[in-house]
């Protein structure tokens, strides 16, 4: 049976599919973009860690993790504590890499549970080592390089003092310094200058920790944009965040399709009111939309508050009635209209914002483009109003051979059986 059968109904739904709208998230289509990157990464050798923050980029972080770990993950990673404990609250216990910490969080319990701690400056080692003398356990840390973005991570200069002091508390049983790594700034832009500087700023890095005697499980540089493009960036492990979800990095470097890649969320609402308009009527808040001519007017009970781009008011585009409309005026908190002109619908038909693209339908790329931002966002933003419904949870019968023996990923709850294993944002 194929992965990505189209518009099948929901295995489960966080709440009736038939409410006023939904999420629908294609597991099946997620599993096969996790197969599709690892392909791509298996000549370098390289395993994959599928990125859940953000509630897995707005598609459920625990359904998505369970998915990709089906399909072959070795690793989740995570941008806050609350996310990785939340993962190990569900049960979830394949290795885990959180990396985004503030002084005083809950460094004791990510040691009791075994979460992969980034540590970007001493401030946070001397968290750690604190948190792991009250549990009485060993600390897993990964020491973040900033080799040219900017943000988090130690910059060349401030290394070797954090390598030797990271070293000292190993020495000391306090910590197990798991792995090594660093984020791009402009992997999505081809042939920017700084992607092969921060590559080689990497690799003198590494150099600097490992003859220092840091023995890291994992070495790892590679976001979605990388993992599809530089195959040198690879190095251990690869952060595929973005693409697992079959949104494309950047419509520079090419389509989901060109990738193998497809969409996992389709936004849609049933149609809240129907309504024949006279010419000169003014539609939504401001009326920057005046209608020329008797038409027809639909309203969408969708909004900014459940993640609709205020910003796309006037340019949103919407399949109904078997034609992609514009939003017409402004996106108001709860709801939209769209001007049909001639046409009609019924109340209770589905407006589909974005998905695959199968159907006609709009994809969250031409969201991005309507809003002046990036499909990121898109997705990662549609709210907590909006039930997510699963498609193909289960992927019994496939008959694919995936499942907990595929390649060297496994369900939740396959224990830390990889944390050995040395095959050594945007994400």
């Amino acid at each position: 049976m194929s992965e990505t059968p189209q518009h099948t109904r929901a295995t489960r739904a966080y709440e009736r599919p038939d409410t006023r709208a939904r999420a629908e998230i294609d597991l099946g289509a997620l599993r096969a973009n996790v197969r599709a990157l690892r392909a791509r990464v298996a000549p370098s050798g390289a395993r994959l860690m599928a990125v859940v923050k953000a509630d897995a980029y707005g598609h459920g972080a625990v359904p998505c993790a369970r998915a990709a770990l089906r399909a072959g993950a070795a690793w989740l990673g995570t941008a806050t504590p609350h996310e990785a404990l939340a993962l190990r609250a569900a049960g979830i216990d394949a290795p885990l890499l959180c990396w985004l910490w503030t002084p005083g969080g809950p460094f004791r319990a990510a040691v009791e549970a075994d979460v992969d701690i980034a540590v970007s400056g001493l401030w946070a080692l001397d968290e750690v080592t604190a948190a792991a003398r009250a549990a009485g356990r060993t600390a897993r840390v990964q020491l973040k390089a900033d080799t040219g973005l900017g943000r988090n991570g130690c910059l060349p200069g401030d290394w070797p003092r954090l390598v030797g002091e990271a070293l000292r508390a190993q020495a000391e049983g306090l910590v197990r310094v798991t792995g090594l790594w660093s984020h791009f700034a402009c992997a999505d832009e081809p042939g920017h200058p700084s992607v092969g500087e921060q590559l080689a700023r990497f690799h003198d890095m590494l150099e600097h920790a490992e003859k220092a005697g840091v023995t890291p499980e994992v070495r790892h540089m590679a976001n979605s944009p990388a993992t599809l493009t530089l195959p040198e960036s690879h190095f251990d492990l690869v952060r595929t965040g973005v693409a697992m979800y079959g949104v494309s990095p950047s419509p520079e470097i090419g389509t989901p399709a060109d990738f193998g890649l497809r969409p996992v969320m389709r936004l849609s609402a049933s149609v809240a009111s129907v309504k024949q308009a006279p010419a000169g009527l003014g539609v939504s808040y401001g009326h920057h939309h005046v209608t020329d001519a008797e038409t027809t007017l639909a309203l969408v009970p969708l909004g900014y508050a459940d993640g609709v781009p205020r910003h796309a008011s006037g340019r949103g585009p919407v399949l109904l009635g078997g034609a992609v409309r514009t939003v017409a005026g402004r996106v108001a908190m709860d709801q939209f209209v769209l001007d049909l002109g001639g046409d009609t619908v019924e109340p209770g038909e589905r407006a589909v914002l974005f998905g695959p693209g199968d159907d006609g339908e709009p994809t969250a790329e031409d969201w991005a483009r309507a809003a002046g931002t990036i499909a990121y966002e898109i997705v990662t933003r549609v709210g907590a109003r909006v039930p997510r419904v699963l498609l193909h949870e289960d992927a019994d019968g496939d008959g694919d051979g995936d499942g907990v023996e595929d390649g060297d990923g496994a369900e939740c709850g396959n224990g830390r059986e990889h944390e050995d294993a040395h095959g050594r944002e945007r994400e």
